[in-house]
């Protein structure tokens, strides 16, 4: 990767996109059209090397990186593959993504993960930019296109052909990297989509900044307890991960959407920034 190329930007037109999709999960069944103006999108997500820049010009504290009133460390949600499980560690942030002894050296350009909505936003305002909105997101990884009904076609090449990183092998016994990767990927390791952007579908969910909705009938306490009142309310994750599986979630589409909480980190999100064109 080259490093001039990291603040690549690419206009993507104004338009109409169509949100969501019929094909596969409930909560995906957002519906109808939504209409979007001109902006301006990352080429690829932000890196390690980018956020340690902002870190070190404005001393930024990351939510996982806090003290709770508890007095302890906030850290973040590890995916642990040696227990096949998620885990909440305190030693984990976005300087040591899995936890302690893990580290960003040698990865600048790697995504960078464990950080909140909150974090993703304080970056994207020191550059100048924000957060991109569903529909942006979705116009920006499809078009004028509709969400594909074929399941693998964004991830996937009609030959086979990794198009995304994705976990390859049974989900979560062993990730066999048979794309290249075996966890994260560098950025911009996949082809580009065909508005010039990298790792729309795959290696990390990226946040957005719309609340997540559903109207339809919740699947599941995970989806009720996204915009339930009661309940902390959840921020629209777009994209899937290296996570993804076709024996587990098989979100690796653009059409996928989930909540996560905005004041936590986790080792699959990270996120890549938007800002208006002026006419």
């Amino acid at each position: 990767m080259d490093a001039a190329r990291l603040d690549d930007q690419r206009i993507i037109p104004a338009g109409r996109v169509d949100r969501g999709s019929v094909a596969f999960r409930p909560e995906e069944r957002v519906g109808g059209h939504g209409e979007v103006r001109a902006f301006s999108i990352d080429t690829h997500e932000v890196t390690n090397r980018q956020f340690a820049a902002f870190v070190a010009a404005t001393h930024y504290v990351t939510a996982a990186e806090r003290t709770d009133a508890d007095g302890q460390r906030h850290g973040a949600a590890v995916f642990d593959p040696s227990r096949h499980m998620w885990i909440v560690d305190r030693s984990a942030d976005w300087r040591h993504p899995q936890g302690q002894g893990s580290s960003i050296e040698g990865r600048e350009f790697f995504p960078v993960v464990q950080v909140s909505y909150e974090d993703a936003l304080a970056y994207a305002h020191w550059r100048g930019r924000r957060l991109p909105t569903e529909n942006e997101w979705e116009r920006a990884a499809r078009g004028d296109a509709p969400a594909s009904p074929n399941l693998h076609a964004e991830a996937f090449a009609p030959d086979g052909a990794p198009r995304a990183n994705t976990w390859q092998g049974v989900f979560p016994v062993v990730d066999q990297g048979t794309d290249g990767f075996a966890g994260l990927a560098p950025v911009g390791c996949f082809p580009a989509n065909a508005a010039g952007l990298y790792d729309m579908v795959g290696n990390v969910w990226e946040w957005t900044s719309d609340w997540f909705a559903y109207d339809a009938a919740p699947v599941s306490e995970e989806y009720a307890r996204a915009h339930d009142p009661q309940h902390i309310a959840e921020h629209v994750i777009k994209g899937g991960s290296y996570l993804c599986s076709d024996n587990f979630c098989s979100r690796f589409r653009s059409g996928s959407r989930q909540p996560s909480d905005p004041s936590e980190g986790m080792s699959h999100v990270g996120f890549r920034t938007v800002a208006d064109v002026r006419s």
